[in-house]
């Protein structure tokens, strides 16, 4: 987004959302990958304790309309929320919500989601104007999950044109200045713009409904990009999303406190004045939102990636906690299984030319193919640290691990002191703790 600094792309419509709500440039996902950071979204719950890891399959329909295949199906069968407590879309239904999702469900078991309307990919405003009349004049929730554009493919620039120049686009510090480069990331900042458009479309369709200035809209990425250090990875790139969340009557603010989606389901509830007595890992926004003067958001945001998928009891463990300066990222279990999307390296179907540049040229790069070795181990002979530290103010690419280093102990202790605490609070028993160095 512009309004978050990028100087390289447009995104008016997401700017004029942001700049009539409260946009939050510290924002978090739990887990950076869509099943899982969309289940941390709907129980409030981290991953290893609502149970879904990774990714499961989209069906995209009610409970009793799905076939004895798909039932049976290995990633739906065992990857999905164990939670009891309820779900957001339970509670709201529970209390006299119409719900309706589009494009995506991608959470399972889909008893948990029980939505009275699911759109296939449309156009925001069939979804919208579709919602509220199935609502019949009771209150609604829509979760519109149709805007891809930002998901590889991007539009191939070799066969029609995109709207961003790759020769003008500004580099993450992370990777490589190539060509290639260029145009992979141009191609990402051009889905990056035509999802501003979507969000527009959105936006309109809400004005135009009428239900505009009663309606609490959020808008959130569920994941950084599909790149090294992004989509699938514990490194800021790829928990850092955009959030804006706009309350009707409320005044317009830009927050640099520190937010998780975990905060969604408890500011929802308490916006809409819903009771809820189950544990939940995150809080309530709404005094932050409402501009109140002893408002705060976290001291510190956790987070992480599993090796584990479908039945298998054990992959490689990946947690990060990060503060208002610095990021701790700690590993174990580095020999075992770790999940790699298709999408963060394979050239088809998902016209990814980073993995194969960065394994062409990784003599002339070989920080940025360590990257890569830690994204993917097993198949590039990589061997990812333990202990990673990161200065994210004066670090912002991550290219410098202070693990090591006795002028940063004092981070390094602070920040493994509150994993030590957090990882016994959560019962986080699938990641074993390392030693500190």
């Amino acid at each position: 987004m512009s309004a978050l600094g990028r100087t390289d792309i447009q995104t008016p419509r997401m700017d004029a959302l942001a700049a009539s709500g409260t946009l939050f440039r510290r924002a978090y996902v739990a887990y950076p990958v869509c099943s899982a950071s969309k289940a941390c979204i709907m129980t409030g719950l981290h991953s290893h304790v609502n149970g879904l890891v990774n990714n499961t399959n989209n069906y995209l329909k009610r409970a009793e309309k799905l076939t004895d295949a798909e039932k049976k199906s290995p990633p739906y069968l065992h990857t999905r929320i164990r939670s009891t407590a309820p779900t957001l879309v339970e509670m709201l239904v529970q209390a006299g919500y119409h719900a309706a999702v589009s494009g995506k469900l991608h959470v399972s078991p889909n008893e948990r989601f029980p939505y009275h309307d699911f759109f296939p990919k449309v156009p925001a405003r069939q979804a919208l104007n579709g919602t509220i009349k199935h609502a019949g004049g009771k209150p609604w929730f829509l979760m519109h999950n149709t805007i891809t554009s930002t998901h590889r493919p991007f539009v191939n620039s070799e066969k029609q044109p995109i709207s961003v120049d790759p020769a003008k686009v500004v580099l993450p510090p992370h990777l490589p200045d190539t060509p290639v480069i260029r145009r992979d990331w141009a191609e990402y900042l051009d889905g990056v713009q035509k999802a501003d458009q979507a969000v527009g479309e959105a936006l309109d369709a809400l004005r135009d409904s009428g239900a505009d200035s009663n309606t609490i809209v959020i808008f959130m990425g569920d994941h950084g990009p599909a790149y090294p250090h992004g989509k699938m990875t514990p490194y800021h790139f790829g928990l850092h999303v955009p959030l804006v969340i706009r309350l009707p009557g409320a005044k317009p603010l830009v927050s640099d406190a520190l937010v998780s989606e975990l905060d969604l389901l408890p500011t929802l509830l308490d916006v809409l004045r819903i009771a809820y007595d189950a544990p939940l890992h995150g809080k309530s926004l709404k005094p932050l939102i409402e501009g109140q003067k002893k408002a705060k958001g976290h001291e510190l945001i956790f987070a992480e990636v599993s090796g584990r998928s479908l039945n298998l009891k054990r992959g490689m463990e990946e947690r990060a906690v990060l503060d208002a300066t610095h990021q701790l990222i700690l590993r174990s279990r580095l020999d075992e299984p770790k999940v790699i999307n298709a999408d963060l390296r394979d050239m088809k179907p998902w016209i990814n030319r980073i993995y194969g540049e960065l394994v062409l040229r990784k003599a002339e790069f070989p920080e940025a193919f360590r990257m890569l070795q830690t994204m993917d181990p097993h198949a590039l002979g990589g061997s990812p640290p333990l202990i990673e530290l990161y200065d994210l103010q004066n670090d912002p690419g991550q290219l410098q691990n202070l693990a090591a280093d006795p002028a940063a102990k004092l981070h390094l202790d602070r920040l493994m002191s509150a994993f030590r605490k957090w990882h016994a609070e959560t019962r986080d028993e699938a990641m074993l703790l390392p030693d500190a160095p």
